[in-house]
């Protein structure tokens, strides 16, 4: 099961970058960043929901005490990184839909915001794996 749920989380890393820095690089929303942002949230909430059944099971457990700190601060950043990606794939939507062409310029400063805290969860979780 962990390497489906890194497989997962792999993808959403890949399909997130490739959206937030696509829009960076373009200044504007675009539908296909969109398509992005939400292909790289059910990878996210896929692979989490993964980790979360291993994290159940009696098999699964954190190394030394360095390892059980990160694994706390990946669980934490993890689950905020997860809510923002939702709310920025929400709210994408929306702009895409109703926002205006102003909103859909400034759009991307949130994304870079979004995606640097989800890279807290996905570096704490690769190092405490390590450990």
């Amino acid at each position: 099961m962990l390497i489906f749920a890194i497989a997962f989380i792999t993808a959403a890393l890949v399909f997130y970058t490739m959206g937030v820095w696509a829009e960076h690089k373009k200044k504007v929303l675009t539908w296909p960043h969109v398509i992005l942002f939400g292909l790289g949230f059910v990878c996210d909430a896929t692979g989490t929901e993964f980790m979360r059944r291993i994290a159940q099971s009696d098999s699964f457990s954190f190394g030394g005490e360095a390892a059980q700190i990160l694994g706390l601060i990946m669980a934490v950043t993890g689950a905020l990184a997860l809510l923002l990606m939702a709310i920025h794939f929400v709210w994408a939507l929306y702009v895409m839909i109703k926002g205006s062409d102003r909103a859909r310029a400034v759009f991307h400063k949130f994304s870079l915001v979004v995606w640097g805290i989800w890279l807290v969860p996905y570096f704490t979780g690769m190092v405490g794996g390590m450990l």
